[in-house]
């Protein structure tokens, strides 16, 4: 079994798709280990606030299986294919993390978004906290502790059943 981390993001109706998002995970993956959910403000162009969170899960699935789920998961739940990149989504699931992989194809692991992003990398450093970037060497939390980008993040309550510990 893999370990994977997954970015899970919406600025439509965010409360809404983030629960639909969470319970297509659950059904494919089972257990579940949940960040915080943060809202924060779009980032590289105009749109409603987002809500992010991100997900930790076991999966014997291969890692192009597992991408194409969570395209298959946008697509049901509203995401056009045809989304530009920076523009407001029903829900945006994305791989950070396939055990500790280092890969370009079928996508960049780790994400690049994880260093860039605090909307991913402070509900990383959250649940695994102690975990190692495969390339940077540095854990999650240290990484966090050092992001000096000007992204203001707070959270904001979901309820969501069946709730594992942070």
């Amino acid at each position: 079994m893999a370990s994977i981390f997954i970015s899970l993001g919406s600025n439509i109706q965010p409360e809404h798709y983030l629960w639909q998002g969470l319970n297509e995970l659950a059904q494919a993956f089972g257990a579940l280990t949940l960040s915080s959910v943060y809202e924060s403000e779009a980032v590289g162009f105009d749109g409603g606030n987002f809500l992010n969170m991100v997900v930790g899960a076991e999966t014997s699935l291969p890692i192009a299986e597992v991408v194409s789920l969570f395209k298959t998961i946008e697509r049901a739940h509203g995401r056009l294919a045809t989304s530009q990149k920076f523009s407001s989504r029903t829900l945006d699931i994305d791989l950070l993390l396939y055990d500790d992989l280092v890969c370009q194809d079928p996508v960049e692991l780790p994400r690049a978004e994880i260093t860039e992003n605090a909307f991913v990398l402070q509900p990383l450093a959250e649940i695994a906290p102690t975990r190692i970037h495969p390339i940077l060497g540095t854990d999650y939390q240290s990484l966090w502790h050092a992001y000096n980008k000007p992204q203001r993040l707070w959270t904001v309550e979901l309820d969501w059943p069946p709730h594992t510990a942070h």
